[in-house]
Formats: C-alpha cells, sequence, structure tokens
C-alpha cells in the first residue's frame, strides 16, 4: 500500500499559531530519516511545522507515473526531498515547479532544473527562500569564545544540519585546545552523520560523510579566527 499523505500521528505539530510557523512538508520512507525529523522538531520546532507524506520503499525500478504516490497538489512554504527513487525525486521537483513550492534535495544527482541539490544536509548554502528552514539548517555556523589558553571555552551551534550532528560533535568540545578541536569536530561529525557513507563520489574520492567532517571543521576554524579577532589578547 502506497501512502501519499502522512497520517495523523505522523503530522508534526508544535505549540505556535500556524501563521508563526513555516510550512514543510516532507517526502521520506517509513523508517527512514526520522534522525533528520527528529532534529528538525528539536532545534527549530518553535518556528516550523512538518507534515510527512510516507512513501512505501518497496518500489519498482522504473516509474513512469507518480501519480499513486505523490499528491496532486501540496500545502507547504518548502519541501525537503527525502525520497530514494529518482523518478520520484523528479516528479516531486516538477510537481513544486508547477506550485512555485522551494524544494530541497540533499544528496542526490540533479535531475531537475527548480530543485536545489547540495551534496549534503549540511552542506545547503543560504538563501531566503529557504526561510526559518535555511537560517536553522544548512552549511555550520559556531560562535566560540576562548580561554587565555587558546582553549575552547564556550561554543554554540548558529547553524547546523538537520541530523542533530552539529549539536551532537560540540558537546565535548569544551576545555580542548582550540586546533584540536577543529581536528575532533571533523571526526565528531563523522560518527554522528547519517549521510550514506556509499554515497563515494570518484571525482573527489570523498563521501558525504567526509564532506560532513570537512565542512564543520572549517566552519569551527573560522569561528575560531573571528574569536580571536573580537578579542586579540585570548
Amino acid at each position: 500500500m502506497h501512502t501519499a499523505t502522512a497520517p495523523d500521528g505522523y503530522a508534526l505539530t508544535f505549540n505556535m499559531e500556524p501563521s508563526d510557523k513555516q510550512n514543510i512538508a516532507v517526502f521520506l520512507h517509513p523508517g527512514k530519516s526520522q534522525q533528520k525529523i527528529d532534529g528538525i522538531e528539536k532545534y527549530a520546532g518553535d518556528h516550523i511545522r512538518l507534515r510527512l507524506y510516507l512513501i512505501d520503499a518497496d518500489l519498482p525500478d522504473i516509474i513512469d507515473d507518480s501519480g499513486p504516490y505523490l499528491p496532486e497538489s501540496i500545502d507547504a512554504d518548502l519541501v525537503l526531498d527525502f525520497l530514494s527513487h529518482p523518478d520520484l525525486s523528479h516528479d516531486l521537483a516538477e510537481l513544486c515547479s508547477k506550485q512555485n513550492i522551494t524544494v530541497i534535495c540533499s544528496g542526490k544527482k540533479k535531475s531537475h532544473s527548480w530543485a536545489d541539490y547540495p551534496p549534503t544536509c549540511c552542506g545547503l548554502g543560504k538563501h531566503e527562500k529557504f526561510g526559518p528552514y535555511g537560517r536553522y539548517f544548512g552549511a555550520p555556523e559556531f560562535k566560540v569564545t576562548l580561554s587565555r589558553s587558546n582553549d575552547i571555552e564556550g561554543i554554540q551551534v548558529i547553524r547546523g544540519a538537520p541530523c542533530g550532528a552539529s549539536w551532537e560533535a560540540i558537546k565535548n568540545l569544551p576545555g580542548t585546545e582550540a586546533g584540536e578541536a577543529v581536528r575532533l569536530i571533523g571526526l565528531q561529525t563523522q560518527f554522528f552523520c547519517v549521510a550514506d557513507p556509499a554515497g563515494w563520489d570518484p571525482i573527489n574520492g570523498k563521501s558525504p560523510v567526509h564532506f560532513a567532517g570537512k565542512i564543520h571543521a572549517k566552519a569551527l576554524a573560522d569561528a575560531i579566527e573571528k574569536a580571536k579577532e573580537n578579542d586579540p589578547e585570548s
């Protein structure tokens, strides 16, 4: 049985008026991407309302007609495509283009001019069209304070991965020397990252998990440099 609209048990709601929230439709397979759903709810639940569209993962290799799987229309400000079938992802992007809805297809090969295709969820650039989701999630940003001995004294995630890896990766960094913290956050991010490590890029020789580690390490290094500029004596 193919589920095109989320049953009540899967519609996530929070404690603010509808007009105060960005409505996001998430297309996914049952039992998949739950860590991302949980992360969005945990770190931006006051500003985002999710509606989940569950589509069975047992699909034919080729889908000529996506009608049985996708809704006729979508009521949302933003769509997140966590589907694994390229035909469905293409047709979902086409549906979004007809309704002028921004759609993010992280980690997928580009198949439609309308959609955005960051290499990972934590590789999403900033753009106003992403709304509150784009302010909280995407390419990581940190704010740090340093001790006089150049240790991480405090660290805050300003923007991070929806899977929550950014927040998990910083937990043990306070008290760590700044240079060592940059190395550690790259390793910790790879541990907590939920991207498919099998998605190896033959051109750069890196997987999405490696990419996530690198982009977090670079973001922390940038935050450390900014902290030093703001407090030259640290």
